[in-house]
């Protein structure tokens, strides 16, 4: 039985046709959908082929740009939205463009046909399929980016001045102290005017925050207009700001010298001198400066600012109302102070300090008759260091308690030591150096009276100075302190007398017993006779000297003359009867060891007349 084939029916060729017919339809309707939405999306967008050419652009992307989007077609897209002109922007886009980056983002200013600017953010990424080219999508951020310079313009900005705060001060101060903007041509510097206006406070108080408030305001209109008068640098002109309260500052960058700076500060100060009105009321006002101008190079906000707040203050301790320039010499012994401050109290527990002691010799007979003990510091750092640099700083911290307490157990025991070695020769006091504070902090007399009990020095052979001014202005707790002394049998002593008011009517009723004639009397008669070296004697000196010689004998007591440097002041001191001297005509401050040397060539001398 053979067979025959039969050929397609007419049924099988239908359903091939429409097989074939919908191959064909359903790219056409994705590429219409595709079309469709391109077309109508409201982003900005761009098809970019592999050569970085825009293939096709969307009506979005032509309005966009102020142009027809079929003009946009063949044109270089990096062109369009400004991917070329960063070097790291454009290495970016070619990485995305040639497939080896998955996307790019950056933020643009663009410049519209029309003139106006505007800010837009572009995206890049790979046509799906890995298909060659880019999808480019541009969005208008222009009102964002107007928005947040609106935010920023209040965050940096002090809303009653209106001028630029602190944040945005320091800000402009750290990018002028960066190297990279140093423009050629350029000086380099960099200058500072810090201003703190004098006695504001007290129209807050008494005229409320409202008035306050409107002066601050006016201030920095006057202020604004100076920087304006002032001239333009490279940079611009003199940034004006208010750091808060009621200090203001004037930033110079690439300024020209001190000069510069020096009349800027004093332009400020004229302008601030005239009298402010006020809701009805005349107002005066004055402001204080601190002047500081350097290179920029090695220079940090932190280390201008310290320069200009510490310039400011010496401005205000100087008189107020005037501006000052910074000096390093000044800083220097600003530093050089509070780091003594600093390490006081600690110094005293490390036995960093020594006494020193200088000979009180009888004007009779010039035989020594005690000491003063001196203190110094060994400091680690700045080496010996005389009273004049840290005693200051003792009483302003207190340490002066501790140290005042140390120093008269040292002078105490070593005058006990000193007696006991040399008991052929009469014993010598000791004067010690007393402070106000430590009659007022301190039980001064329970600590006396410890300190010589432990020792075992007699009550006479102690002495304690104070100066005239402490001592004339006592009452209260320190007469009574010093009363209790002198009952002790503990010498008291004036020092530097004549240099305070004298009150000689209320030195009668002190338990005083010695007065220690300031040096600047004796030197008036250093010298017999003017000669090409040295100045004529001072008649009046002499006479006043001898004048308080005398008061003091006739309340009963002696009398001590300090800087006796010259023989012919220790004859002319004699003739007019004072007691004792005290200067380097016998001797300068020494080591403990030094007076023993003194005691035994004395004892010496005795015994071989």
């Amino acid at each position: 039985m053979s067979g025959t084939s039969e050929g397609p029916t007419p049924a099988a060729d239908l359903e091939r046709s429409a097989v074939t017919e919908s191959d064909n339809v359903a790219p056409a309707r994705a590429g219409w959908a595709y079309r469709s939405v391109f077309e109508a999306a409201p982003l900005a967008l761009a098809v970019v082929d592999g050569e970085g050419l825009v293939a096709d652009a969307n009506a979005a992307l032509g309005t966009l740009l102020g142009t027809d989007p079929a003009a946009l077609a063949g044109q270089v897209a990096a062109d369009l939205v400004d991917l070329a002109s960063e070097a790291r922007i454009r290495h970016a886009y070619r990485e995305v463009l040639r497939g080896r980056q998955a996307k790019l983002r950056c933020t643009r200013r663009l410049k519209h046909p029309d003139g106006h600017s505007l800010w837009v953010q572009v995206t890049v990424t790979p046509l799906a399929d890995a298909a060659p080219g880019v999808l480019l999508s541009v969005a208008d951020i222009s009102a964002c980016r107007e928005l947040q310079a609106r935010l920023r313009h209040l965050q940096m900005h002090d809303p009653v001045t209106r001028l630029p705060n602190r944040t945005l001060f320091f800000e402009r101060l750290s990018a002028a102290l960066e190297a990279e903007s140093y423009e050629p041509g350029g000086t380099g510097r960099i200058g500072l005017c810090y201003l703190d206006l004098d006695g504001f406070k007290a129209v807050n108080d008494t005229l409320g925050h409202r008035v306050g408030d409107r002066l601050l305001a006016a201030v920095a209109e006057r202020l604004t207009r100076v920087a304006g008068e002032a001239g333009y640098t490279r940079s611009g002109a003199p940034l004006v700001a208010r750091l808060g309260g009621d200090e203001f500052a004037l930033l110079v960058e690439d300024s020209t010298g001190t000069e510069q700076l020096a009349e800027l500060a004093e332009a400020a100060l004229k302008a601030l001198r005239d009298p402010f009105d006020l809701a009805g009321r005349r107002l005066s006002l004055s402001a204080s400066i601190g002047v500081v101008e350097r290179h920029a190079a090695g220079t940090t906000a932190t280390g201008l600012m310290q320069a200009a707040d510490t310039t400011l203050y010496w401005a205000k301790a100087d008189g107020k109302d005037r501006w000052t320039l910074f000096d390093p010499e000044r800083n220097a012994h600003r530093m050089t102070r509070q780091a003594l401050s600093s390490t006081l109290r600690h110094a005293i527990d490390r036995g960093e300090f020594v006494l020193e002691y200088q000979p009180l010799v009888a004007m009779e007979d010039g035989r020594l008759r005690g000491v003063e003990a001196l203190v110094r510091w060994n400091h680690p750092q700045f080496g010996l260091l005389t009273p004049n640099r840290f005693i200051g700083l003792a009483e302003e911290d207190g340490s002066i308690v501790p140290l005042g307490r140390w120093a008269l157990a040292t002078a105490c025991r070593q005058a006990r030591r000193w007696h006991l070695d040399h008991p052929e020769e009469p014993p010598i006091f000791v004067s010690v150096n007393v402070a106000v504070r430590q009659v007022w902090d301190s039980d001064l007399v329970a600590d006396v009276a410890e300190i010589l009990a432990e020792t075992g020095l007699a009550p006479p052979l102690l002495q304690l100075e104070l100066t005239e001014s402490a001592v004339m202005g006592s009452a209260g707790r320190p007469l009574q302190a010093l009363k209790a002394l002198s009952d002790m049998g503990v010498g008291i002593a004036i020092d530097d007398f004549g240099t305070g008011y004298s009150n000689l009517a209320y030195l009668s009723r002190l338990p005083v017993s010695v007065l220690k004639l300031d040096g600047s009397f004796v030197r008036g008669f250093q010298y017999e006779e003017a000669t090409d070296a040295t100045p004529a004697p001072n008649p009046a000196d002499e006479v006043i000297v001898e004048a308080m010689i005398q008061l003091a004998h006739r309340l009963g007591l002696t009398v001590t003359a300090e800087c006796v440097e010259t023989s012919a002041q220790a004859t002319r001191l004699r003739r007019i009867g004072c007691d004792t001297g005290q200067g380097w005509l016998y001797s300068r401050p020494v080591p403990p060891d030094r007076i023993s040397e003194l005691l035994g060539a004395q004892t010496a001398a005795v015994g071989n007349p």
